[in-house]
Order: C-alpha cells, then sequence, then structure tokens
C-alpha cells in the first residue's frame, strides 16, 4: 500500500458521509437489489448478499427497508436496474471509478457526466483507470485503548486469512481477498471491535492531492455521492492529513 493510510480518507470523509443517512439507506437498499437478484435471495448461500445485509445492520438500516429490497429481487417490486460503471481522471489526476446501480442509463450517465465537467474532472472510456484499482476486503481495527503489539496482530491476521497487515500510529489495517473477506473478517470480529470491514477497490498507486484542488476534488466525489444512482466511488487519492 506503498504506507498509505485508507483509513486517514475515510475519517476524512466519514462526517459528511454520515449526514447523508437516508441516501445511505436507499444505496444499500440498491445493493441489497442487486445481489439477491444475482445470487438469490438467501444470504447463507449468497456470500455478497450477506455482506450487504451486514452494511445494512452497521448503518441502523430499518428491518423494512431490507425487506422491501428483497422483495424487488424476488419480482414483488416490479422494477429492474442495472449496474454501469463509469471511469474518468478527477483534479490533480486523481483516478476515479463509479460504481452505479440504475434503471434509467440515459439519466445515470448524463449526470455523472455533469458532475466530471463541472468539477474540473474529465470522463474517460471503459478499462482508462480500472486497471489502476484491485477489489480487496479491507478491515480497520483502531490502535486508542488496544494492548496488543504489531507481532501479535500480525499472527492473528495471518491466522484468520489474510493477505496483508499495514500498521499506522492510529489503526491496524488488513487487506484480504474477495472470497476470504467474509472468513477473515468473522474471524478477527471474535478477538476485536473492528472499525471498519467492507469489500472495496483499493488503488495500487496513489495520487497526493495538492492543497489548492483538494475542495475542487472534494466536490466533485460530492456530487457523485449524491447522486442517487451512484452506489459507490473510488478514488486514487491521497488528500493532505489536514
Amino acid at each position: 500500500m506503498a504506507g498509505h493510510s485508507k483509513w486517514q480518507n475515510i475519517q476524512g470523509r466519514k462526517n459528511a458521509q454520515d449526514a447523508k443517512r437516508g441516501k445511505i439507506f436507499q444505496k444499500i437498499s440498491r445493493e441489497i437489489y442487486m445481489a439477491a437478484k444475482n445470487g438469490g435471495p438467501d444470504p447463507d448461500s449468497n456470500a455478497q448478499l450477506r455482506l450487504m445485509m451486514d452494511k445494512a445492520r452497521a448503518a441502523n438500516m430499518p428491518k423494512d427497508n431490507v425487506k422491501r429490497a428483497l422483495d424487488k429481487a424476488t419480482g414483488a417490486g416490479g422494477e429492474d436496474y442495472e449496474e454501469i460503471t463509469y471511469e474518468g481522471y478527477g483534479p490533480a489526476g486523481v483516478a476515479i471509478l463509479v460504481y452505479t446501480l440504475t434503471d434509467n442509463r440515459n439519466r445515470t450517465a448524463t449526470s455523472v457526466r455533469t458532475a466530471f465537467n463541472r468539477n474540473g474532472g474529465n470522463l474517460g472510456e471503459t478499462g482508462s483507470v480500472s486497471f489502476m484499482f484491485n477489489r480487496q476486503g479491507y478491515i480497520a481495527i483502531a490502535r486508542e485503548g488496544l494492548d496488543v503489539d504489531e507481532d501479535q496482530m500480525f499472527e492473528d491476521v495471518i491466522e484468520a486469512g489474510a493477505e496483508e497487515l499495514e500498521t499506522m500510529d492510529d489503526v491496524f489495517e488488513i487487506y484480504t481477498e474477495p472470497k476470504a473477506f467474509p472468513e477473515v473478517r468473522d474471524a478477527l470480529e471474535k478477538k476485536y471491535d473492528l472499525a471498519t470491514a467492507e469489500l472495496t477497490m483499493v488503488p495500487s498507486t496513489t495520487v497526493e492531492v495538492p492543497a489548492d484542488k483538494v475542495e475542487q476534488l472534494t466536490r466533485l466525489i460530492d456530487r457523485l455521492e449524491e447522486d442517487d444512482d451512484v452506489s459507490e466511488v473510488f478514488t486514487s487519492a491521497e488528500f493532505p492529513e489536514d
């Protein structure tokens, strides 16, 4: 990970995202819908659906919302969504991946393109930046109040089946293969409180964002995340610590 802490970026944007709880529920509902539609409505036999339902519980999403999403996936809702990925560059040459779940691809394409064009970005062709990212499981364990050194954590992480441990001043960051993520998460959850546990796209290299581009890039990411059709946004940005 070249010493880059994903945790810093997560923490830096957490407060803004918490203010969008209603939209978060809507996005998780669509993710549950797609996972159930692709792999069936039983979380015991559908690992992706199980992860999405875990995500819903972590966000304190009402059970009725989860049920409605599952009903839609089994045909009770009469709606049909498709997954579309958009790729491009933001200010300072930051690579950006945008995952969407939409029932109107023309509306979504227009909204995403407008967000890029109005905030110093350029929407690219399919494959223009996706090769810079790898799908991985990501787990963060806060170090504050934790009486465990790096050697012990490394042993526990390897025993759980993870690939890599990065030790930062305030957090242990663990990376896993996507298929191994549920088992690694469950094993570590028995020993530690997990600050974050998710499947994500990790950039192979990061771009340090200069101070004069932070506001513009943040505005672009915000506009994308605020779009109802956008489910996830990933970037190669490394923001200044302040």
